[in-house]
Order: structure tokens, then sequence, then C-alpha cells
């Protein structure tokens, strides 16, 4: 037997298969999906074994060192569907394989085997058989290579033991990372023969009587550490009474759950809408018909999308099917896992990036072993390895963190259809506001449309007014609040309403400027502005971390006219305490919520009433359902709309709808107050009025008129280098490339420097191509791109290729 193996090194010439012998004692447990350890070279590389043949057209080929894992970790159909991202994505396939496992498994690790209860009754064995069990058994655990390499010729038997249960076999990462184990004690003989060793023990033996007489009042195994401590007595005693047989001492794997203790209360049973109950219906159905399909569930804000989504999970499971949920990473918030736990309960395995390395590595093994049916998580959570997918469910589906932004550059949209389709499952993307293209493949007929226009109960969509902070400056109105939303928070504090204030950036002040000589404080490692910190005194650069202690000089001039000017999320808190004396400000936003649980907590704060205000930036927009909220004040709603992006209008759209659906979702009536220097703009006026229709037609003009999607698909191409001639040189000559060999229906725009030209020290150019019905484009693209990577003397120069890009910054 022969298998494909794609290895672990980064370069061109090796994006491709290499075959290997498979040993005949890794035969039955070889598949494909496995990692391997196999020579390359004068070196032992990890790689995946991506096919198996029974024939190799290489006459000599090296042996696989060794299998890494009992099961593989990816699935046949996650093999297949890596190669298919390496294709769309331009990128190696050993990066798409590896961007579906979790860190833990990345890391440096050892295989270690122990003996097994059911391997500890076996007698039928040889010898020879009989020394290796021992040596496991005296010691465990063990290494796995100590074994084969103290027992060569048992090589096969050893094997046999591991499938057949003698023995198990764990990765331990070095940091323990992998696996968490408790040692228990347990009794390993009669409770008469145990009294009977008590009287028998000598004087000298106290603490092992001592032992004994405690171990008789438990009625099972009890964890060495309670044992110990109980005791006060050191873990010799208890080894001492192990070589005695009256003790056996055992390791438990303990699983990391990172919501254990945690009781969930179950939903009330709900009165569906009969909007709610007839899209219920149509999803019922097509999971039953078990087949592929597309679905666009577009509800606004309110509309009760969540309980729609449990139901059609709940019809999925007795199907005998199993769903994914995914959520943006800053929607999945304790209110939505709740939601979830308290439904499925056990069945529910959490992904998301504030878990531990151990706690996800736990959660994605409960999926691997076919322990869960439902998955709730972020981006990557997509990748669950499921065999039995029937239901792929993407929340807020129009959220730029589904693209990923590191190679390789997938969406989890579109990775989302691809296991729909190989699965004949169910794909449902709902949305208050959904992405373009997405809107419009569904007013094509492309995927099927489910519409909730309306609020749960009736209740009627928040009133919004839009305040000209234009007008208020020619009233002599100074602050950064509208007249109109302090008297609207005052009248909240009188009420003991709480509201939710929204500022898209975090910091004290966007910058810092000399009022002498104009001079502002840069990054000296990227063109772009220090932001202020009050926090610690800090200016820092938010795209590489460089941080310097707050000057009271200019740098330039020597003045001390250091002045901070733009608005941040902990000015805002500093001002309404300035305005509104004892008012309780809960801010939330990347300095606030870096550690693990910071999250939970201050969300928590708010929902106890511990807080009048949540402050923050896009992370409190939207998911968060506060009954007692009835204030939503956006402080400036330009600052996406400045972005020199084509998606600006659509994402202030979406941002001024989604965060406005906080306010009114109970019984209390809502209210936003959306303060502007840009009144006009189409994409905050229609916002006002809640025009999604609307607003999808005029932008759909411009997008027409341009040349972008969804008429259009881009792909951006970013060179960088710490040397400005070389990458203007090189941007310009693979710009003459493209010319050469794409058609010319295909638009090329650029070389330009990019919007932020110099990032970490390293010089940014950019070109980027549109294209429509050429479906070689990326063919092409990726031939070329694999050329420029051979032709590459060195690495001062960088390509980036991000197809379908989401930023062009």
């Amino acid at each position: 037997m022969y298998a494909q193996v794609i290895v672990d090194v980064p370069h061109v010439e090796t994006d491709r298969t290499f075959d290997y012998l498979v040993p005949e004692s890794f035969r039955e447990w070889i598949a494909v999906g496995s990692r391997v350890w196999v020579p390359f070279g004068h070196r032992v590389l990890q790689g995946y074994v991506i096919g198996l043949s029974s024939v190799s057209p290489i006459r000599e080929v090296k042996e696989i060192q060794d299998v890494l894992d009992l099961t593989p970790p990816l699935t046949e159909e996650l093999v297949s569907l890596g190669e298919w991202i390496s294709q769309q994505y331009i990128c190696r396939l050993y990066s798409a394989l590896q961007a579906m496992l979790p860190a833990a498994l990345r890391s440096s690790y050892q295989k270690e085997v122990s003996l097994t209860e059911k391997g500890r009754e076996q007698v039928w064995l040889l010898e020879s058989e009989q020394k290796l069990m021992n040596f496991i058994s005296n010691q465990e655990p063990v290494p796995f290579d100590q074994v084969l390499k103290d027992f060569p010729d048992e090589r096969s038997f050893f094997m046999s033991a591991i499938r057949l249960g003698y023995l198990s076999c764990e990765q331990v990462v070095k940091d323990r990372i992998t696996r968490k184990t408790l040692l228990y004690v347990k009794s390993a003989t009669s409770d008469e023969r145990m009294k009977e060793a008590i009287e028998g023990l000598s004087k000298q033996a106290e603490k092992q009587k001592q032992v004994l007489r405690y171990m008789l009042t438990q009625s099972g195994p009890l964890p060495m550490k309670v044992l110990l401590a109980d005791l006060q007595i050191s873990a010799s005693s208890v080894k001492a009474l192990v070589e005695k047989g009256l003790l056996s001492i055992e390791e438990v794997e303990e699983r990391r759950d990172p919501y254990a203790g945690r009781s969930f209360q179950k939903d009330q049973a709900v009165q569906f809408t009969e909007t709610q109950a007839s899209v219920i219906s149509h999803l019922e159905q097509a999971l039953e018909r078990r087949q592929a399909s597309v679905h666009l569930l577009h509800g606004v804000t309110g509309s009760g999308k969540t309980e729609v989504y449990l139901e059609a999970i709940a019809r999925c499971l007795e199907l005998g099917k199993e769903a994914i949920v995914l959520v943006p990473e800053i929607s999945l918030t304790p209110q939505m896992v709740n939601r979830f736990k308290a439904r499925f309960g056990e069945q529910v395995a959490v992904l998301h990036s504030r878990l531990s390395h151990g706690e996800r590595y736990d959660e994605w093994r409960r999926i691997r072993q076919g322990e869960v049916s439902v998955v709730v998580g972020a981006r990557s959570a997509i990748f669950a390895p499921f065999t039995k997918l029937g239901l792929i469910i993407m929340d807020e589906e129009h959220e730029g963190t589904y693209k990923q932004e590191e190679t390789p550059r997938y969406h989890a949209r579109d990775i989302a259809v691809q296991r729909a389709h190989f699965h004949q499952a169910v794909a449902l993307f709902g949305s208050a506001t959904p992405a373009m293209e997405t809107f419009f493949k569904a007013s094509k007929g492309e995927i099927e449309y489910l519409s909730m226009p309306e609020r749960v109960g009736a209740r009627p969509l928040p009133s919004v007014e839009i305040v000209d902070m234009r007008d208020e400056l020619r009233s002599g109105n100074r602050t950064m609040f509208s007249r109109a939303l302090s008297q609207a928070i005052a009248l909240r504090l009188e009420r003991k309403e709480q509201m939710v204030l929204f500022l898209n950036r975090r910091g004290f002040s966007t910058f810092v400027m000399c009022r002498s000589c104009g001079h502002s404080l840069q990054c000296p490692h990227c063109d772009i502005s220090l932001t202020y910190h009050r926090t610690n005194q800090t200016v820092r650069c938010h795209y590489c971390g460089h941080t310097e202690r707050e000057t009271t000089e200019c740098p330039s001039c020597g003045s001390g006219h250091i002045r901070h000017f733009g608005t941040g999320t902990q000015k805002v808190e500093e001002e309404l305490s300035k305005h509104f004396p004892g008012i309780r400000v809960i801010r939330m936003d990347v300095d606030t919520t870096s550690q693990k649980g910071s999250h939970e907590k201050l969300l928590t704060m708010f929902r106890e009433g511990q807080g009048d205000v949540l402050l923050g930036t896009q992370m409190i927009a939207k998911g968060l359902d506060f009954p007692k909220v009835t204030l939503v004040g956006v402080i400036a709603a330009d600052t996406v709309l400045g972005m020199p992006d084509f998606r600006a209008a659509e994402r202030t759209f979406q941002l001024l709808t989604q965060v406005g659906g906080r306010a009114g979702r109970h019984e209390l009536p809502g209210e936003v107050i959306i303060q502007t220097y840009n009144p006009e703009h189409y994409s905050i006026e229609l916002a006002k009025d809640h025009k999604y229709d609307r607003f999808f037609s005029l932008e759909l003009k411009h997008r027409y008129e341009k040349g972008y999607p969804p008429y259009y698909r881009l792909v951006l191409f970013t060179f960088s280098s710490p040397n400005v001639p070389l990458v203007v040189k090189t941007a310009d000559e693979w710009v003459k490339t493209l010319r050469q060999t794409l058609p010319s229906s295909v638009f090329l725009l650029g070389p330009v420097a990019s919007p932020i030209p110099r990032i970490k020290d390293r010089y940014r150019f950019q070109c980027m191509i549109k294209y429509r019905d050429e479906p070689e484009v990326l063919a092409w693209v990726k031939k070329l791109a694999e050329a420029f990577a051979r032709d590459q003397k060195s690495g001062d120069i960088q390509l980036t290729i991000d197809v379908d890009p989401q930023m062009l910054m």
C-alpha cells in the first residue's frame, strides 16, 4: 500500500503529494486525513495523507515512519474541501488543511501509552507479549517510541493491542495542552482482605493503615490529591500499598469544559408568530428532502430569528443529522451560548477564541469522536469534523469577520455552501441587513429567500432621529453630545432605564498633534497616527502594537502645545461622567475585554443593572438583547463612511441598523439618536427609516456603474518589502505580466501605494483585477503566483493574494 502525502515545506515546489510506502503494521489504521511523520531529504516532517493506492509510479519509495493519530483528525470530505480552498483562494494545500485543525494539534508533542482495564484482564498472552504489557504497567504512561525501541519484535502485537483496546494511546503536547488527567486511587481487593492487611501491617506502617481505613469508607475511586490532602500524607504510602496489590492507581482524563458547573435555564415554550411558523415549516421540509439547498433568512432586528434556528436544529437532530451554527466572534456572547445549551444540553460544543487552547482542543475532540451533534462557534467552526451534517446556520451573515484575513483567506459563507452540497444539507444565512452579494443572489432566485419583516409581538421598530452635528456647532454646542442625545440620556437616568452608546473607535483620542507646528505623532513602523490611551498614559499603534509613553513636548519643535484630537471610547466615558455626575458607565472595547472572561463579566454586570450605559465599539452593535435598553446613541456615524472602500456605505447602513436594533426589543419602546456630519448620505437616511430594499436598489446601481461586486469579482494583489524601489518595480512588473496573460475582458487597476503605505516597516503597493464570467481566471492567477514564488531569490519581497477581498486597506 502507498500513501500520497502533502508535507509541511513552505515552498511552491513542494505544494504537491509525495508517495510513501505504508508499512504492514500501519495499514489497518492509516486513512485519508491521517497525520504522519515521513522522511523528507535529511529531515523527518509532518504531513497529511491525501490519498491511498495499491501501486506507485515511483520505483524507490521511502517508508512512513509513524502515524500520529488513531482516528484521522481530518475526514475525507475535509481533505477534499482543503483541495478546493487551495485552488479557490490560491494558497498551499498544507495551509488549507492546517486551518481546519485546533492549534493544539500543531504543537510539538509525543504519544504516550497506558494499560486499560481490558488490557489488565488479558491472561492468554505469549511470554514476550506479557513482558511488553508488564513494562507499560510498571511505569505508565510510557512514551510510544520507547515501547517500539525496547520491543522491536513486538511491533505488530503492540499496534493490535492499541486497536483492540488493551492499551490506550494519547497525544501529549509538551505543555500538556491536549490532555488533562487526574490520578485516582481505588481498591484492588476485597474489604475483608484490606481489614486483614490493616491488622498485619507493622507499627511503622501507620500511615498505610490510615490510607486503608480511609479507603474502606469510600464507595468508589478517589482522586489522589484529595486522599493526600485529607490525610496529610505523601504519595509514597499509597504507592507502597499499590505494590502490595491492595490498591491501584489509574489515570483518568478530565475534559476541560468551559461551561462546567453552569446551569442553563430552559426557555419557556415559545408561541411562534405566523411568519416564524411559516419559515420553520419551510426549513423542516427542506431538511426532510435531504437535498442541498441554500436559503437567506431576511428578518428585521427582534423578529425572532434565533427561535427559528433552534427549531430547525431540533428537526435536524430528529432526522439523525448534525448542525453547525456560526455567529460572528463579537456576537458569541454567553447570552447566545446559553440559548443553545439550554435547549440541547450536552449535545452542544462551543468553539471560539476566548477558550484556552486546551478547552478548544477538548471541544474539538468531542466533535471528532461523535459525542456532540451541534457546534456553536465563530468562523473556524465551519470546519467542525462532522460526518452527518444536515444543517449549517450562519447568523449575521453580512459580517466581515467571516472572511479570514490571513492565509488561507477563505470566506466561511463559501465554505458553508461547499459543505452543504457535499452532505446534501441545508445552508441558512440569516441577517437583518444581508450582504449585497447574498441578497443579489436571492433576488435572482439563485438561493431561496425567506422574509421576517416584523418584530415578535408586533413591537414597533425604534424611532430614529438624525442629528446634524454641524447645526450643533453653529448653535454653540462644542460637546460630543448633541442636545437631543443629552436630553435623552438625562431622561433615561431619571426613569432608571438603560442605554447603549456606540462609537467605533477605542482609545481616548484618535491622534495627537502639536498646535504650534502641526506635527502629529506617527508610528515609526507604520504610516498611521498613534492613538492616545489615557488609562495608562500611552500612545499606541493599532496595527503593529508599537507603544510609547505620553509626551508633553512636541518631538519636532519642542513646543508644549501638544493636544489630543478626535474622540475615542475612553474620552466618551470621561465626558459622560463630567456631564452626568454619578452615571454608571460600563465600557466594552478591545482594551477592557482582553482578559479571558471579561466580556461575559461586563455584560452580566449590565444585565443585572449595575450600569446605566453600555459604551462600546462594534462588539456591542449586534447579538445583544437587554429588556431595559430604551435608548441607543451613535456618537459618530461617519467613521466608516470616510474609509477608502467601496463597501463603506453598505457597512455604515448595516452598522446603524444593527446597533439601532438593540433598542425597544421588549415591552418598553425604543429610541435611536444618530449623530453625523453627513446627514444627507443615503446610507444614513435609509437606515433611519429601516428601508433595506431601497438601500439595496441604490447601492446596486452604484456598484453596477463602478464595476464592483456583486456584478464583478475582485482579486487584490499586495506587494510588501522594506525596500521601496524594489516593491514599486516588482508591482510594475507583475501588472505587465497580468496584462500579457489575462484576457482583455479582465479589468486591471493599479499599481498604486496601498491606503496604508507602510505597516511594520514594510512598504506596500497594490493592484487589483475585476472580472466576470471568466472561470479560468483563478487558475491563471495561481500559475502566475507559483512562477513568481519560484523566481524569488530572497524573502525581501512578499506577494499577498486576496480573492474576493472584504478589506482594501
